[in-house]
């Protein structure tokens, strides 16, 4: 298996430059938060409990596609011994950009049995602050179509050279907008769409392209993504008979999932955790 990543990696290594942050990507408006703390101390998030923490896993940042200022590089994570191809996810970051805690949570899903890309809107920046994160994420809404052309070559890398015969998306704040996004984008190639608070779409037109199983997470008093759009957002799937669980967590506000933040609640994201696995075996390893 070792042998299989490094052929994956050595054949698109050969289509790339050396490795270069590239110009800023870009994604849609997100509202702004405040209050919200700067991303943990990678000591702090590598101690994070782990499923199958003895399950052996190859890892490493990967370049995965070309923008126009160099490599898109990523983090990949996948178990060491896999057999055979894997089922594929695209991990999708918070505005604070690809950070450790994006990693940890990569590394956790990979020991549930699946080749995790976590993708870099950034071009290797990290945010050390909320006026580091808004800066970063303002850079990109200008140019929403470079994100969409990251998120292509993401989803072609685990189809074309990790040979994932099914693949989904995750996100997280702007990374759960970007998931929906993707589902949009790619409405008949995408086998499962999860998003953790992030921007939703009412407009049913458009909804009813999707048709994929769907899974999304939000809190009640998240006051950057209204109660009402989310609900609107559930009803719309609802009529169209889409397969779609969209939870709303009652007391728990934005940003609940990661435990290094302040509004961090343990019981809404050990449950969301739990359905998104269940979710995720039913849908792309059966």
């Amino acid at each position: 298996m070792k042998a299989r990543l490094f052929l994956l990696t050595s054949c698109f290594l050969a289509a790339c430059e050396p490795v270069a942050p590239p110009d800023q990507a870009a994604v849609d408006a997100a509202p702004s938060r405040a209050g919200v703390a700067a991303p943990p101390a990678e000591s702090a998030v590598e101690s994070t409990e782990e499923p199958n923490p003895l399950l052996p896993l190859l890892e490493q940042d990967l370049p995965y596609g070309e923008s126009e200022g160099g490599n898109l590089v990523g983090f990949l994570a996948m178990p060491e011994e896999a057999a055979e191809p894997l089922p594929g996810l695209l991990l999708f970051h918070e505005w604070w950009g690809l950070t450790v805690e994006i990693k940890t949570v990569a590394r956790r899903l990979a020991r549930e049995g699946y080749i995790v890309l976590a993708t870099d809107f950034y071009g290797g920046r990290v945010a050390e602050d909320v006026a580091g994160a808004q800066a970063l994420m303002t850079e990109l809404v200008a140019a929403p179509e470079r994100t969409r052309d990251n998120i292509r070559q993401a989803y072609e890398y685990l189809e074309r050279y990790a040979l994932s015969p099914r693949i989904g998306s995750i996100g997280w704040d702007m990374g759960g907008r970007w998931s929906l996004q993707t589902a949009l984008m790619l409405p008949a190639d995408l086998d499962a769409m999860v998003m953790f608070y992030g921007g939703v779409i009412t407009d049913e037109e458009m909804l009813s392209t999707l048709s994929m199983p769907m899974l999304g997470f939000f809190g009640e008093l998240d006051r950057s993504i209204p109660l009402r759009e989310v609900q609107e957002f559930r009803g719309g799937l609802n009529r169209l008979g889409k397969q779609a669980e969209i939870r709303i967590y009652s007391g728990t506000d934005h940003a609940f999932f990661f435990p290094q933040s302040p509004t961090y609640a343990p019981l809404p994201a050990d449950d969301a955790w739990t359905r998104l696995i269940a979710m995720l075996e039913t849908t792309l390893q059966n």
